[in-house]
């Protein structure tokens, strides 16, 4: 299991990436969906954490992209905004578990 990191502010990539490499985790990060495209290949028992709000092509969009996977990896979206504009980002793609920002390590910590 992977797990894989869609965050482009850097203090929380780095804090995640910090949580799970303690846990035991192989853990990377990724600015934008573009870097994960090129380099990362998700199997159905990894789990991809994906912010809302990335440079470039949208979190919704990777989330969108991920569900078509014949074997879809975990998925999780991160945000900070209001519930309002969470609703609309995700309305075409769907129920997807959500956790809020600010992160908390307990709430972290149940994803694996």
């Amino acid at each position: 299991m992977a797990v894989h990191i869609l965050e482009d502010d850097p203090g929380v990539s780095d804090s995640l990436l910090m949580l799970f490499k303690n846990l035991g985790l192989e853990a990377t990060a990724y600015p934008d969906a573009e870097s994960f495209f090129e380099t990362a290949k998700p199997v159905k028992d990894d789990t991809i954490i994906v912010d809302l709000l990335l440079p470039g092509i949208s979190g919704a969009t990777v989330i969108g992209w991920l569900k078509t996977l014949k074997e879809p990896p975990r998925i999780v979206a991160i945000s900070g905004q209001a519930q309002s504009a969470i609703d609309r980002q995700l309305k075409d793609v769907g129920p997807v578990e959500l956790i809020r920002k600010p992160l908390s390590i307990q709430m972290l910590s149940t994803l694996v």
